[in-house]
């Protein structure tokens, strides 16, 4: 059975501090069957002076207004032509390996989804690790809790987004996760967890770059919640929630420990 290809997507806005680090990680897949795609918002600073001198790994280049990150995600979506497709944001990067990882999990014809781990870092100091987000097998109800995978993980085939939507554009900051909610929990898409780190990403984008997104983003996942008719307890959700927060922060301290 041969590979499939995978369309992988960048949505960019001003990031030529870190979007080469980003075509880099791709570039170095080495994965023979796939595309890539950077939808750019009209940046502003050297952005796409950066892509161009970078550019030989890019199949397709948009540069135009969007009406925010999920709008350029939708864009991203609709020109993709492989049976898969990964985001990979303008300030993360991919770990060594992780399209044939995903293109492995995707031989099997059943798969609608994998995702995997992902690190937090420091903005200027890649080699810091500050949260490590260790993900685990989905189970029914586990959004209730404060779960989802990291979205820059999750690889999805492109039929499920014909099936059951693109990002929900009413969502200003938690699109990305009403959208693995609608999938995962609404649709029960069956899925796969990889073990293992697959992206690392910056500090300070767009939902944790201030206490203010951080309440936005909680509060449109609560709605979301009561949208998909799961339990929306700001409690139970807020708690688990800053358990496992809490859990990711103390492994990154332990493992910077012990070396």
């Amino acid at each position: 059975m041969r590979n499939p290809k995978i369309s992988i997507i960048t949505v960019v806005f001003n990031s030529e501090a870190t979007i080469v680090d980003t075509i880099e990680s791709v570039r170095a897949q080495n994965y023979p069957n796939m595309e890539y795609i950077v939808v750019d918002g009209l940046s502003k600073d050297r952005t796409l002076d950066r892509i161009h001198e970078h550019g030989d790994v890019i199949t397709r280049l948009v540069s135009e207004k969007d009406f925010g990150i999920y709008d350029a995600m939708n864009k991203g979506i609709r020109l993709a032509t492989g049976e898969v497709i990964g985001f990979i944001n303008g300030d993360d990067f991919y770990m060594p390996g992780v399209l044939a990882k995903v293109a492995e999990a995707f031989l099997d014809p059943g798969l609608d989804a994998c995702y995997g781990d992902l690190c937090y870092v420091r903005q200027n100091d890649i080699s810091s690790v500050v949260r490590h987000w260790r993900s685990s097998p989905f189970v029914p109800g586990a959004f209730e809790e404060g779960w989802c995978p990291p979205h820059p993980t999750f690889f999805v085939r492109r039929e499920v987004y014909e099936r059951h939507g693109l990002f929900d554009l009413d969502y200003r900051i938690a699109a990305d996760v009403e959208l693995m909610m609608r999938f995962l929990e609404r649709h029960h898409i069956n899925s796969n967890y990889l073990p293992g780190v697959m992206v690392t990403m910056r500090l300070g984008g767009t939902t944790n770059r201030s206490w203010q997104n951080i309440l936005q983003q909680n509060k449109e996942v609560l709605h979301a919640l009561k949208i998909h008719g799961l339990r929306a307890n700001p409690v139970r959700f807020f708690s688990k929630k800053l358990v496992s927060r809490g859990i990711q922060v103390f492994r990154a301290v332990w493992f910077k420990v012990r070396g």
